[in-house]
């Protein structure tokens, strides 16, 4: 059910996401007030396209790699693309709602962490593959692959944003005042602290669970 609201509130967004684009401005005018331009409605519409494809991925991976992911972890990722395209950029919560990036990307380091060790656990669980590793080192690669995953992102946003013209790494303000040195820096740098202290939680808290089952 959760799925299935999410794909219909992405296709909607899409459809009126490329509709303003075809009706907005290509500029802003600095005597104009704040407008909507071409550039942010096209923000909208990759999200969204991309957002439709990434949706399929869990059971992308449970009907070719048979990789069972849990409901929970499916859930939590669908909440996720929820808040991020459709809240985030289409409801412009990125600039409404006081540190909505950061909220994010704290769930969505501790998501990945949580999935980093699905991964391992998969791989113990395989007969095809001898994998044993110790509860401190299945952490540190749970760690490890939440920070990859979230660094991998801002490469994306810098790319998006270099190529197309965009504002995914929030570089300049709502209103097109483009930011400068350590202020145009500090949303990339704040995004990949806050998934590393919320992955490490995740790690921390996963080594401890661990431990005790072992002990157990």
């Amino acid at each position: 059910i959760i799925g299935i609201i999410l794909f219909i509130t992405l296709i909607v967004s899409l459809v009126y996401s490329f509709v303003r684009f075809c009706m907005a401005p290509a500029e802003r005018i600095e005597e104009q007030t704040y407008v909507k331009i071409k550039a942010d409605y096209l923000l909208m519409v990759v999200q969204c396209f991309l957002g439709t494809l990434v949706m399929m991925l869990p059971s992308f991976l449970e009907k070719r790699f048979k990789v069972v992911v849990p409901s929970a972890v499916v859930i939590m990722y669908f909440v996720f693309l929820y808040c991020a395209i459709y809240l985030g950029e289409i409801r412009n919560f990125y600039y409404l709602i006081p540190y909505w990036d950061s909220i994010l990307h704290a769930f969505s380091g501790a998501m990945l962490g949580a999935l980093g060790f699905i991964l391992v656990d998969l791989l113990n669980k395989d007969e095809h593959v001898r994998v044993s590793l110790s509860p401190f080192f299945v952490s540190v690669f749970a760690f490890c692959f939440a920070l990859a995953v979230g660094s991998i992102w801002e490469v994306y946003e810098f790319s998006c944003d270099a190529v197309m013209g965009l504002n995914m790494q929030k570089h300049t303000t709502e209103a097109g005042i483009a930011l400068s040195g350590g202020a145009a820096l500090s949303d990339t740098m704040k995004d990949i602290i806050v998934d590393a202290l919320s992955a490490l939680a995740v790690a921390v808290f996963g080594y401890v669970t661990k431990i005790k089952k072992k002990k157990g």
